[in-house]
């Protein structure tokens, strides 16, 4: 008697026994398991990725306010005698402890008389260099282009085209406090002149003017 297979009719399927189905069942939950294993690394690797760039992103736009507008101490008034002008140091609230040295800045104290102080921002106004001053001249001179200024912070000479900027302050239990958060510029009131975003006007006298030839500076 002859066989389907030796006639070339396919065999017909072997029935599945138990062990075969629960080897079945158990190699499909191997690969559903490695599969959600490996999901679950990839999401993890890309969170642990992202975080340092959303923190760059979105940093500015999370810093507290109460951060931003913070008052630090320059230390004792006493340390700063009236009539002089001396340097002082604070860390600025807005870095972080990685920031290192770098978030520390420098400042210009003077007291001029019965508590009253002007803080000014080391940096010139001109390109920012850091200005020292000289008590001999009583003068703050930069030296990387020249610029001059009185001791009120006042522009004196040089390219600069305005004063210094100040910081806010104010004494609280006998300590110099300033408003460190937001940098002196022409953006905020931190600025000499107290007005943001001030408009610079051309001083030109009009004895030497070119005969002929406006004094106003053009729109």
């Amino acid at each position: 008697m002859s066989t389907p297979h030796e006639h070339g009719q396919p065999l017909p399927p072997a029935e599945a026994t138990p062990a075969d189905a629960a080897h079945k069942a158990a190699a499909h939950s191997r690969r559903a398991f490695l599969f959600k294993l490996s999901l679950a690394l990839n999401g993890a690797v890309g969170a642990v990725m992202a975080v340092p760039i959303l923190g760059y992103i979105l940093g500015p736009a999370l810093r507290k306010t109460s951060t931003y507008n913070s008052w630090v101490s320059l230390g004792s008034i006493a340390d700063f005698p009236e009539g002089q002008t001396r340097m002082a140091d604070f860390r600025n609230p807005v870095t972080s402890v990685s920031d290192g040295m770098t978030g520390k800045v420098a400042c210009w104290v003077r007291h001029i008389e019965d508590g009253k102080f002007q803080v000014f921002a080391i940096n010139c106004a001109h390109l920012g260099c850091p200005v020292r001053w000289f008590e001999q001249s009583h003068l703050f001179l930069c030296p990387c282009h020249g610029g001059a200024y009185y001791e009120d912070g006042s522009r004196a000479s040089g390219p600069p085209e305005r004063g210094l900027f100040e910081y806010e302050y104010t004494v609280t239990d006998g300590k110099l406090m300033i408003q460190a958060g937001a940098m002196p510029t022409l953006a905020n009131e931190a600025c000499n002149q107290k007005k943001p975003l001030i408009q610079i006007e051309p001083q030109i006298d009009a004895a030497v003017a070119p005969e002929g030839r406006s004094t106003e500076w053009p729109a």
